[in-house]
């Protein structure tokens, strides 16, 4: 089974209104809500990395959401189970990794249990005031698509990884993800309309795909290397051609049209099923 058809499940039985964006927008407390766990032999393993880079990117890949939404990192809370051969030295530098990959957001409690493998589980809450809160549902035909950085350099750094490499700029790029909150805080605090942002931690791919079905739209785009690779955590954003003034730094992906039967369309190539993208599935080792 499919991480897309777990989701389905859940929303079939929960019936919340809140579920289909990387963050839950709760705008009568005027926060966003996130919440990601880093299983290990899943997501990481301990002989790829230290426990600084491990805990980074534990908080960091929550914070990703966080500004994807448009809000602003605000608090997390840790949930640890570790197994018993993790010392005290260990875990100080997990969580001076955490601290770092929170992005100024201050840690507020969590929770400590024994497990016979490392599990990480961060919940973040971002502030949403003064900020206009996106939604991948907010495509609109017209729409320019812009993003920013180079994608693929964390699935070469797995691949190296696997290859028992042990350094590169492959590799930084996938165990610390550089993340982007002044492009998020770029059009957030300044747009006025509605857009739709997600960050690209399935890969660039799978992000066009999942804005366009949201808003029922077409993205049209080019052939860009890395974009069927996956954690690169930049930020791809659908909005007004008039907003690109207020961001720096971008790359046009590709522009928003009416629906025209698919949803994908790069180079010519026309997606309308999401299996046929043939993304990471994280239930498939």
């Amino acid at each position: 089974m499919k991480e897309l058809e777990f989701i389905d499940i859940i929303k079939e039985q929960t019936q919340s209104s809140y579920i289909g964006d990387d963050c839950a927008f709760l705008k009568d407390l005027n926060i966003v809500v996130t919440q990601d766990n880093f299983v290990e032999d899943v997501h990481f393993k301990r002989e790829w990395a230290t426990p600084y880079q491990i805990g980074y990117k534990a908080a960091a890949v929550n914070i990703s959401d966080i500004l994807a939404s448009g809000a602003k990192p605000a608090y997390i809370t840790v949930g640890l189970s570790a197994p018993n051969n993790i010392d005290d030295n260990y875990v100080k530098e997990l969580y001076r990794g955490i601290c770092a990959g929170s992005f100024n957001a201050e840690i507020i409690g969590g929770d400590i249990t024994g497990s016979d493998k490392l599990f990480i589980s961060i919940t973040a809450i971002g502030k949403t005031d003064g900020r206009k809160i996106s939604s991948r549902r907010n495509a609109k035909s017209g729409y320019v698509v812009i993003s920013h950085g180079n994608y693929g350099e964390s699935a070469k750094g797995l691949e190296e990884l696997k290859n028992g490499i042990k350094d590169s700029r492959n590799i930084r790029a996938h165990l610390e993800p550089k993340l982007e909150p002044e492009f998020s805080e770029a059009i957030s605090c300044n747009i006025k309309e509605n857009y739709a942002m997600m960050d690209t931690s399935d890969g660039l791919a799978d992000a066009l795909y999942k804005i366009a079905e949201a808003s029922n739209v077409t993205i049209v785009t080019k052939d860009i290397e890395g974009m069927f690779g996956f954690e690169d955590y930049h930020l791809v954003a659908a909005l007004p051609e008039n907003a690109l003034k207020y961001v720096n730094n971008y790359f046009v992906v590709g522009k928003v049209i009416d629906f025209d039967g698919s949803y994908l369309n790069i180079n010519g190539t026309k997606y309308n099923n999401y299996n046929q993208l043939n993304t990471y599935n994280h239930f498939m080792k």
